[in-house]
């Protein structure tokens, strides 16, 4: 198993969660600043030419949602996604919140080009990505973070994803300890061995 990873995006959740699980893999460092996503040979990994991308012996599986389902999967003796099929389902949503809503957000003040070809509309969405930011992390906080850990007592592949965005906030011009809940929670993941273990990769 093989994971295509990029510090400073979401593949940082991916990435996580494989710590988590104790699985065996190996970790490919992509860049994507100089365009390691745009080569060649990792486009014929991975065609939407993003991260994260895990090698298993199934194939390539790419969006983090799915990987954040499949880990879990795979490896439930880890016990990072709910037993209970309501619970579970309510976990997946709130995966895919984060992947459609709360990023989308945080890659508006980047990525424009997506949606626009004018420059003044490039500078438009920037201005706009903290009042987006904040309207995100304050529906989470308030509505559909349970704590201590995001789905309740049962620490989660959620978690990690959310750590993960949350830690774009600052960067983003916003600051995070206006959420005091999901500060806290930020706090209790970094320290979690599995994610120290991550984070110490990133500083060597």
């Amino acid at each position: 198993m093989k994971l295509f990873h990029a510090w400073g995006s979401c593949s940082l959740a991916s990435l996580i969660a494989l710590e988590e699980a104790g699985a065996d893999y190996e970790l490919a460092i992509m860049s994507t600043r100089t365009g390691d996503q745009r080569r060649p040979e990792y486009l014929a990994l991975n065609p939407k030419g993003r991260v994260p991308a895990l090698v298993t012996d199934r194939g390539v599986l790419t969006e983090t949602p799915a990987i954040l389902s499949w880990i879990p999967e795979t490896y439930p003796e880890a016990q990072l996604l709910p037993v209970d099929a309501w619970e579970r389902a309510r976990a997946h949503a709130f995966n895919s919140y984060l992947c459609s809503t709360v990023h989308v957000a945080h890659s508006h003040k980047h990525r424009g080009y997506r949606w626009a070809d004018q420059a003044s509309s490039f500078a438009d969405m920037t201005r706009k990505v903290p009042q987006n930011e904040i309207a995100c992390h304050r529906l989470i906080e308030d509505e559909l973070f349970v704590g201590p850990w995001v789905m309740g007592e049962q620490y989660t592949v959620c978690d990690g994803y959310l750590f993960t965005l949350f830690g774009w906030l600052e960067a983003d011009g916003v600051d995070p300890r206006q959420f005091g809940r999901l500060f806290e929670h930020s706090q209790r993941v970094g320290a979690r061995p599995a994610v120290r273990k991550v984070l110490a990769k990133q500083a060597a």
